[in-house]
């Protein structure tokens, strides 16, 4: 029967015999250099300094009950000495169990490592690596590159980006009607939402994809809506596979419905707006399914013939792992864009094999090869967790919380308990990892080096001008050299957070662990000063015609003048009508009989700042002044 391989830590320490070591007990004893009591003294290293000692002896004669408890916490932490190796995890699959006097014999991993033995030869392995590396290239060039790439669009093109993005009467996103354009989207664009709150009319719109209208028959959508998710709430194609269609701009439409299909719900718009879409099946473009979903399906097949048939040696095994989940995220589940710049990939790829390789030094060395004589068992605890992490994308998809950032888990309803209870949830993994480390006698090692990293990075924290970003490969990187222990949660954690790195690295690349508000704010408001209507339900006469009015706003404090604002913009309808420096502007284009909604903004070089919530006109005469607070 193959033995496998049985690997020892490098943790190793010399250990006297009991004889040696009552023999140096001794002889210290008499010299004055052994203290059994003292606080902190370890029977196989030299005492404290005479200083200390003193220190001690006066601290234990005024307190002998809190040195008492202060001296078992030091010994505690400080763990057994000399160090200790824990024991090799023994198979679970093949063993010997005794059970009310029976012994049972499980050799299902021996059978496993008899029966697959002829398969593991080298050049069977580098023949299957060749054979893998050209049908993922294949596999990736069918996704990608048979139609234009100029066809593929992203779960969040739109035709109308928000506030005045369009500029002036839209004029930058012209033409509003007559035009068609072929597109491919990718799988999965439900799920990919608002970061942001988004106001359209009255009504804020938040960690849902932005759809508004499509409640006609003719499947009428608002031009700033989610091109990708309309199509699939109108039913072009699924979410699962993504698909082709034909987009048609069809200009100005007037009270877009709301409508709820496919898993998806728009929201309505009562007013009028310059640019609206429709959609028709595409006769042009072919080779329109997402192949996400078959390639996760074969690089699965691929790692689990690794852990169970082919079982290459352990550092082979983990440039597998760590070259298939990269290549898997950047190309299929999560690229930075569609379809993928292979230059950005190629960029990210090789800082990530050197940070793999640190893993694979400070502690996937002492875990993965002890399970070489239990193929089946490595592959449940590292594959599973592994590819967890490496979709990440997916698995963590219905925890409320978005990005690490204080502002945004406010806001997001669920944010705040969710992170309570993952808080709690690593709290518990924290601990019990600790108790692990604490058996080998290596705590107080581990203890200093991340109280000197919580410290550095409490101060990087407070720079001034940058906010912390916590990002998920960070914290990999954090949690990596406290796993490096023969056990089982070590594995599982060891392919978790090696999954959740890759995430991290091959959709986003190494984004910074200190950012600018102003990149972290993204969309959002910015909290720059916010002008005020003149106008209000008092001021404003509805026995006077629409096309008679006049809406009037504060001219601008000497304040805010002196900070670089020097004029106006007003959204009306969403759509910026004005900007300037008047104080005023007339109604007089605007249609009756329908609501319509203002937002003002200050500008500086004609560039708006935050806008004003909305205040609303009603058909009815009656004005609703805003809300406090930017749009």
């Amino acid at each position: 029967m193959d033995q496998g391989l049985r690997y020892s830590s490098s943790r190793e320490t010399t250990v006297r015999s009991s004889d040696e070591r009552s023999k140096f007990e001794a002889e210290a004893s008499e010299q004055g250099l052994y203290f059994p009591g003292s606080l902190g003294a370890s029977p196989h290293f030299q005492p404290p300094s005479t200083r200390f000692s003193k220190l001690a002896d006066s601290f234990r004669a005024q307190s002998p009950r809190l040195y008492h408890v202060a001296d078992r916490v030091v010994k505690y932490i400080r763990g057994p000495r000399p160090k200790v190796d824990l024991l090799n995890p023994v198979p679970l699959l093949g063993r010997t169990y005794n059970f009310k006097g029976r012994r049972f014999i499980i050799a299902f991993e021996p059978a496993i490592i008899r029966i697959t033995r002829p398969l593991t030869a080298t050049w069977l392995f580098v023949l299957l690596v060749a054979a893998y590396i050209i049908s993922f290239s294949f596999l990736a060039r069918a996704q990608w590159y048979t139609i234009p790439a100029s066809s593929f669009i992203g779960c969040t093109s739109v035709y109308w980006t928000r506030d005045a993005g369009c500029g002036l009467d839209g004029s930058l996103c012209a033409p509003f009607s007559n035009s068609s354009f072929d597109f491919r989207c990718p799988a999965q664009c439900s799920s990919v939402v608002l970061q942001n709150p988004r106001l359209v009319g009255d009504e804020s719109v938040d960690f849902v994809p932005l759809l508004v209208g499509g409640g006609d028959s003719q499947k009428t959508y608002r031009a700033d809506s989610f091109i990708c998710a309309s199509a699939i709430q109108a039913g072009l194609f699924s979410d699962s596979t993504g698909g082709c269609a034909s987009v048609n701009l069809v200009g100005n439409f007037t009270n877009y419905l709301p409508t709820t299909a496919f898993g998806l719900s728009s929201i309505g718009f009562p007013s009028v707006f310059p640019m609206s879409f429709r959609f028709s099946p595409s006769n042009i473009l072919t080779h329109c399914t997402d192949l996400r979903t078959p390639a996760l399906a074969f690089n699965i097949c691929i790692t689990c013939l690794l852990f169970f048939v082919l079982r290459p040696k352990a550092i082979v095994m983990w440039w597998c792992l760590v070259c298939i989940g990269f290549w898997h995220i950047a190309l299929f589940s999560q690229p930075q864009a569609t379809p993928p710049p292979l230059d950005v990939a190629f960029g990210a790829f090789l800082p990530t094999l050197f940070v793999c390789y640190g893993f694979w030094r400070v502690a996937v060395r002492f875990t993965l090869p002890l399970f070489a004589n239990a193929p089946f068992e490595a592959m449940i605890w590292y594959l599973a967790p592994y590819w967890t992490g490496v979709l990440t994308n997916l698995t963590m998809d219905q925890i409320p919380i978005e990005r690490l950032t204080a502002a945004d888990i406010k806001q997001q309803p669920g944010g705040v308990v969710a992170l309570i209870i993952i808080v709690l949830i690593l709290l518990v993994l924290v601990v019990n990892q600790i108790r692990v480390i604490r058996k080998t006698g290596w705590l107080p090692y581990y203890l200093g080096w991340y109280i000197l990293g919580g410290l550095v990075t409490l101060v990087l924290a407070l720079l001034p001008g940058l906010q912390f970003r916590l990002h998920h490969y960070i914290i990999s990187m954090a949690l990596f050299p406290g796993i490096g222990f023969p056990t089982r949660l070590s594995a599982i954690y060891q392919g978790f957070l090696l999954g959740m790195f890759l995430n991290g690295v091959a959709a986003f690349g190494f984004d910074s662990i200190l950012q600018t508000a102003a990149s972290l704010v993204g969309d959002g408001t910015t909290g720059s000063p916010l002008p005020t209507f003149l106008t209000n339900s008092t001021t404003y006469n509805a026995s006077i015609a629409l096309a008679n009015q006049t809406i009037s706003w504060h001219g601008m404090p000497t304040a805010i003048a002196t900070q670089g604002w020097n004029g106006f913009a007003l959204l009306v309808d969403d759509v910026e009508v004005y900007v300037g420096t008047a104080l005023n502007y007339s109604l007089a284009a605007l249609e009756a009989g329908l609501p319509h909604f203002f937002r003002l903004a200050y500008t500086t070089g004609g560039t708006p700042g935050d806008f004003t919530m909305p205040a609303t006109l009603w058909p009815n005469g009656t004005w609703v002044g805003p809300l406090p607070g930017a749009s």
